[in-house]
Order: structure tokens, then C-alpha cells, then sequence
């Protein structure tokens, strides 16, 4: 049995998790991997902080750099969480070889390409299971277990809060303030739920998809990001009837050797198993030119799902310190030939508009949608919904989202048209 010395960086859900969970199972761990696993240094804020999961006082230090300073430390488990300490510590302990296992999916969206450069250099692995979708397995089968294939799409539910936020506007008939401050009371969403709201978690993940599905990291000032902060109880109710469910979904997908990344809500086909992944849970859908549709389901955070990612890559680093082998966590290669900038990428739209109940406004609309060469598959013109004065919903043909943006500039100047647009995506998925 070999003993492998672990520095913790972070004690939060996760970090504690991982101690705890390491802890509990340190014999099914150890007679399944034959490694056992000793975390020798915990770095946190505030040593002295109570908290819910107790490790011996001497563990703790406020100083990533004594992660560094113990020999016997051969692995590093970055769960801080930012992207300034932790790309210092990460950076560091790369460069004194040893090998890190992290969850932060902002640090590798905005930083990967360093990372995995100096990973490279140095022939040191990074491990990043935890970075996305919990405890689903999705890095490593993307990476290892569909390495033979040719990866046309990934879609994916990424982020449980906002998923919950709309599960219950669709279940419970919320509007979005009642529904993000029952998460917020039941702690699926935190104090601050900006970044799961807003887009920008999903976003962070879906990047590093792309950059497992494709072979490099797309830059995240290209990709259209948006939050749920603008679906309403009028849009889950317009959207049922026209056969959809709205949820905030991450496409990642190949047109013509450009690769196209992009979270903002959708509407999805009721008939397709992403509509029915409800709650705080997560599903991602790949499909390869080989293996065909694969779906990947589970829960998307917490502590017990992300250790679990975080202590099967210790046991992968545990393999690599015995085995070493000349593949570091991301592999780039130029297959493919860019991304597609977000305003050139080609989509449906579901397109509703506050609007004078008057003759003559359908054919105004109309008229700009037409001189833009975007062609409308539907109208609904339903009666007043509360909270929604004289809605009109139209069913957008395909169309650049730049150009779609540009039109819609044009047709919330005409007088007949008040307050914001709404414009959502809308895909098949088949």
C-alpha cells in the first residue's frame, strides 16, 4: 500500500468534502486503488473559523506557497476557487512538478491555455473531473473514453441553480423573483447567485467542453452568454403551448470546421429527454460521429458529487506518480480551424414583444424582419397574460444573431413597440 502526501487548497463544500469523504472511505478507497491518501496541509482564509467538517488545527495555514514547502506533498487540490491565488498556486506547483487536481472552471475557461502549455513544458498532468458537472463523468469520457470519435455536438444542462429557478417557474406557474428566492432559502442557490443566474457558470463550463471536444480553448469574450434573469411566467406558459420547455442550455457543436459555443436560455422539443432533467440536476448530451447519442445524468454539485470527481483523480495522479505517461489532462491539436464569432452563428429565435393591440403592427414588424431576410415561422397573438400587456410571440426562422440583433434594434424603435424584447433561442436537438 502506498501512501500519497495531498495539500488542500480550499476548505469549503468541496475542499471539506474531500477531506471528509477521503477520510470515511479511506478503505474502500485504498483496497480499490491500492494508494491511501494523506492530506498533510489544509490552506484556508481563517484557520480558526468553526467549521461543520473538523480536521486536526495543525493541518490548516493561511500560505498556498507551504503547499510547496513540503516534500512529502506530491499532489495539490486546488478548490479555492478565483482566478489570481489560484492560478499562482496552480502555476507554482506545476513548475516544482507537482501534479494538481482542481474544480475551478473559470480559472481553466480564462486560463487554460497557459495552464496546459506550462503543463506540457513541464510534463506535469493537471486533473480537472470537478470543473464541470459534479459528479458526472463527462471529462473523462470526452477525453479518454470517446477519443476515437468525431465529437459533432455537446449539449448540456450545466448549472443546477438556474435549472432549479426554472423547473420550479414551469412546475409551480413562479414568476423568476419567487423562484430565485426559494432557491436562495433552500440553498440551492447562493446569497450572491449572480454567476449561476447570469449565464456565466454554464458559460465556464461549456468552454472547457469545447476545448476537450475540439482541441483548443475558445476565447470567452467570442461566446454569447445570458442569463435567466429575463424568462417570465408568461414565456414558460407561451412556450408550453408551443410544445417546448425552456431551459438555460449549453451548445457546443462543429458547422464547417468552426466550432460554436454559446448558454442562454432555450427552448427545447418536450419530447426530448433534456426537457424532463428538472430540479438542481444536470445532463449533458454528446454526439459523436461513432458512438452515436450518449446522455449523461446526475447531480451537478454538492459536496459528496464533486469529491467524488476530485478523489477519482487523485487516484489518477496516484497511477501517473507510479506510471508517468505523456498525456497532461488536455491534449491541443488544430483539427479544427477557429470558433465562430456569437453574432455569426446561425439559430431559431423565439422573439416576444409588448405591443399596441392595434391594425397594422404585425405587417410593421413584419416588414423589418423582411427587409433583414428573416423569415417568421409562427405568430402567437394570445390574450393579455397577467404581467404581460398585449403580447405577441413570433417564431424566428433561422437568422445570423447579429443580424437578428440588428433588426430587433430596429423594430423596439417603432412606436407601437414597448418595453424590452425578449429573445430566446430555440433548438431542435435532433
Amino acid at each position: 500500500m502506498k501512501t500519497i502526501g495531498i495539500g488542500l487548497a480550499g476548505f469549503g463544500t468541496v475542499g471539506a468534502g474531500v477531506y471528509e469523504n477521503l477520510e470515511r472511505h479511506r478503505d474502500l478507497i485504498a483496497e480499490r486503488s491500492g494508494y491511501s491518501f494523506d492530506v498533510r496541509r489544509i490552506v484556508v482564509r481563517d484557520p480558526l473559523k468553526k467549521r461543520d467538517v473538523q480536521a486536526t488545527s495543525g493541518l490548516f495555514s493561511k500560505r498556498w506557497q507551504d503547499l510547496l514547502e513540503d516534500p512529502e506533498i506530491r499532489v495539490v487540490v486546488e478548490l479555492m476557487g478565483g482566478t489570481t491565488e489560484a492560478y499562482d498556486l496552480t502555476v507554482a506547483a506545476i513548475q516544482s512538478g507537482r501534479i494538481v487536481v482542481t474544480g475551478n472552471k473559470a480559472l481553466l475557461a480564462e486560463r487554460g491555455a497557459e495552464i496546459f502549455a506550462l503543463a506540457c513544458e513541464h510534463k506535469v498532468p493537471v486533473f480537472f473531473e470537478a470543473a464541470v458537472a459534479g459528479g458526472i463523468p463527462i471529462i473523462q469520457s470526452l477525453r479518454d473514453a470517446f477519443v476515437g470519435n468525431r465529437i459533432e455536438s455537446v449539449h448540456g444542462i450545466l448549472n443546477g441553480t438556474s435549472n432549479y429557478i426554472l423547473t420550479r417557474m414551469q412546475e409551480a406557474g413562479m414568476d423568476y423573483p419567487e423562484a430565485l428566492a426559494e432557491a436562495v432559502q433552500l440553498g440551492y442557490a447562493e446569497a450572491d447567485p449572480t454567476l449561476d443566474v447570469n449565464g456565466w457558470d454554464a458559460a465556464h463550463k461549456a468552454i472547457i467542453l469545447a476545448a476537450l471536444a475540439y482541441g483548443f480553448w475558445v476565447d470567452p469574450s467570442t461566446v454569447r452568454v445570458e442569463g435567466i434573469d429575463r424568462v417570465s411566467a408568461a414565456d414558460i406558459h407561451f412556450a408550453k403551448g408551443l410544445g417546448y420547455a425552456i431551459k438555460m442550455l449549453g451548445s457546443v457543436r462543429v458547422i464547417d470546421s468552426l466550432v460554436e459555443v454559446g448558454v442562454a436560455p432555450t427552448l427545447i422539443p418536450q419530447s426530448n429527454v433534456l426537457a424532463s432533467v428538472n430540479g438542481v440536476f444536470n445532463a449533458i448530451a454528446v454526439r459523436g460521429d461513432l458512438v452515436g447519442d450518449s446522455l449523461f445524468y446526475g447531480r451537478g454539485a454538492g459536496r459528496g458529487p464533486t469529491s467524488t470527481s476530485v478523489i477519482g483523480d487523485l487516484v489518477e495522479a496516484a497511477h501517473i506518480l507510479d506510471a508517468p505517461r505523456g498525456t497532461y489532462g488536455f491534449s491541443s491539436h488544430g483539427l479544427y480551424g477557429n470558433n465562430r464569432p456569437s453574432d455569426e452563428i446561425i439559430g431559431s429565435y423565439y422573439l416576444r414583444l409588448s405591443v399596441d393591440d392595434k391594425p397594422g403592427v404585425l405587417a410593421r414588424i413584419a416588414g423589418l424582419l423582411g427587409e433583414a431576410g428573416i423569415g417568421i415561422s409562427s405568430v402567437v397573438q394570445p390574450e393579455s397574460i397577467a404581467g404581460v400587456e398585449t403580447p405577441l410571440v413570433l417564431m424566428i426562422h433561422e437568422a445570423r444573431y447579429g443580424k437578428m440583433r440588428e433588426t430587433l434594434a430596429k423594430i423596439i424603435s417603432l412606436d407601437c413597440v414597448k418595453g424590452s424584447p425578449v429573445l430566446f433561442n430555440v433548438e431542435s436537438l435532433t
